[in-house]
């Protein structure tokens, strides 16, 4: 995993910068309610917008990060920022800090601190992997490939890599034997392979071109052979945001599901240790709750935390092969089996769907091992088992990735091999498959809103998709940044949806009334899967788990 970033990180010794409290005359011109202000520039460019400026108190957890407007000016709120030292960091792509900076906040008069920024001597250290994408040759298919790598790292590692293309076929086969929430920090081995992957030398002669092509863009020539490129900066509203960040206490923590309860307390889902987390916004405290191990030897990792009416909290257990429910009152874990015939080596539970499981006392869930749904009585715990796509044929390839329940409990799936949102009737059991306008758009996961559309991310397709489950049509919209490789989508109150990007470190807003598309960069390299908005307040709160960084972040935009 990267641990270098486009932010210069402070190290022992910071160089503490000139920072003058503002005569009065200044602090005239500084709006009421801002502890810490300062503009930024670089030889090049003179005042530079949309440059991300963080704070981060010394002993803290919690970085609060603001963007520059027009005319490179950036103001952190008052009632964000408590008295104390204070490390400064910054992202621009190309520009690092001339030297670290820190700044002392007396909670009196605002604080004024100027940041010039240089050059950065090697720009390879900064790239998204979006970015590298962008800066790679070859096809839109070629590249394609690249987009099962951004699961488990960046795309830095790939670049750097001086493998042949005789040899990458053994690091691919090595690959495809970690199970998908494996790090660098933390490998983990299949216990037997899905049964609709392909196989043998079909499987073979697939890892032999792609081999071919990453061999073409990485180190094993000596150099790369293609100039690097660059996306600009935030501009305009896209900076009229605060982020707020919070580390969480080991690096090996993948918070993938992010959700808010009742209250306001954060929970997440640990995506590769056998562990549940809630989390004090606040305080930015964090209380984990081990998980029952079922088949020990087996990958831990949960996924697909969700409520049920209750405000108790469904999860996958994955390769543990159950569905867990736990109570946040009494901290207690209950688990929902699978069908033995199902909970075999392949089993992977990855998505409960308890939201109107009080309609009919019915939980669904899919197993991504088998490409098949299974639907338990929670009063009996006996469960059933459809087959949207029948057994596995040779060469047919499906998956099942989220599954989405309607106000009458009937379940809406995508299937990720392809372009398919599926339907199951909870009464009947009867089964249909729509297919989506673009061809191979990898429905990954999506939400219900209350009109009973479905919205959902166009992984492949670089798209945000919505499914009217009464007019049974669909609408499209192309994300503007190419490979954003969209996630899941959540439609807010006022009627925007939210996604985030796998690739390029940013979250997106998209007005669907208009097709227009904001997109707020992150202070840092980020890994966004699920995606929840908070709408307990007057304007909603999006907030998401840094996978691969170990982090929790929330956005709040000013407009």
């Amino acid at each position: 995993m990267r641990h270098r970033s486009l932010i210069s990180m402070t190290a022992a010794g910071v160089v503490t910068l000139s920072f003058l409290v503002q005569s009065a005359s200044l602090r005239s011109q500084t709006p009421a309610g801002v502890a810490l202000t300062g503009q930024v520039t670089s030889t090049d460019e003179g005042a530079m917008e949309g440059v991300l400026v963080s704070a981060k108190k010394a002993g803290s957890t919690i970085t609060t990060t603001v963007a520059t407007d027009a005319s490179g000016q950036y103001r952190f709120p008052a009632d964000r920022m408590e008295p104390g030292q204070y490390t400064i960091t910054m992202r621009a792509i190309g520009y690092e800090l001339g030297a670290p900076a820190s700044v002392r906040l007396s909670g009196g008069a605002p604080s004024n601190a100027d940041l010039a920024l240089t050059r950065v001597r090697d720009l390879s250290t900064q790239l998204s992997n979006a970015e590298w994408m962008m800066s790679m040759p070859g096809t839109d298919q070629e590249k394609r490939v690249l987009l099962n790598c951004i699961t488990c790292h960046t795309l830095e590692l790939v670049a750097r890599s001086r493998h042949t293309a005789a040899e990458f076929p053994k690091v691919l086969a090595r690959m495809a034997s970690y199970v998908n929430q494996s790090s660098p920090l933390k490998v983990q081995f299949r216990k037997a392979e899905r049964l609709y992957e392909p196989s043998g030398p079909a499987r073979e002669e697939g890892w032999k071109r792609q081999g071919e092509y990453l061999a073409r863009v990485n180190l094993s020539a000596g150099k790369w052979s293609y100039e690097l490129k660059t996306l600009p900066r935030p501009k305009g509203t896209n900076t009229r945001v605060i982020i707020t960040e919070y580390d969480m206490p080991r690096r090996t923590i993948q918070p993938h599901d992010v959700v808010l309860d009742s209250a306001g307390t954060v929970w997440y889902s640990n995506f590769g240790e056998q562990a549940v987390g809630r989390m004090d916004p606040k305080t930015g405290r964090v209380t984990e709750l081990e998980v029952p191990t079922r088949k020990p030897g087996f990958p831990t990792g949960e996924l697909g935390l969700q409520f049920d009416r209750e405000g108790r909290l469904y999860f996958g257990m994955m390769y543990q092969a159950g569905v867990a429910r736990l109570d946040p009152k009494t901290e207690t874990f209950e688990i929902f089996e699978i069908p033995k015939e199902f909970n075999r080596d392949q089993a992977q539970i990855n998505m409960p769907a308890p939201q109107f499981s009080h309609v009919d006392g019915k939980l669904w869930t899919q197993n991504n091992g088998f490409a098949v749904v299974h639907r338990i009585d929670l009063a009996t715990g006996k469960s059933e088992t459809f087959k949207p796509f029948g057994d596995p044929k040779d060469g047919e390839n499906h998956n099942i990735y989220d599954i989405i329940p309607d106000s009458n409990n009937n379940l809406y799936f995508t299937d990720f091999q392809h372009e398919h949102i599926g339907r199951i009737d909870a009464k009947t059991g009867d089964m249909k498959l729509f297919q989506a306008p673009t061809r191979a758009s990898s429905p990954r996961r999506g939400q219900m809103d209350a009109q009973g559309r479905l919205w959902w991310a166009g992984y492949r397709a670089n798209l945000v998709g919505m499914f009217d489950t009464k007019t049974e049509k669909f609408q499209e919209w192309p994300a503007p940044t190419p490979w954003s490789a969209p996630y899941d989508v959540v439609l807010d109150k006022l009627g925007f949806a939210w996604t985030g990007s796998m690739s390029t470190d940013r979250v997106l807003r998209l007005d669907p009334r208009t097709g227009e598309f904001s997109e707020y960069l992150l202070p840092r390299t980020s890994n966004i899967r699920r995606v929840f908005v908070d709408e307990r307040g007057a304007k909603p709160v999006f907030w998401v788990g840094n996978n691969q960084n170990a982090s929790i972040i929330k956005l709040e935009t000013l407009e």
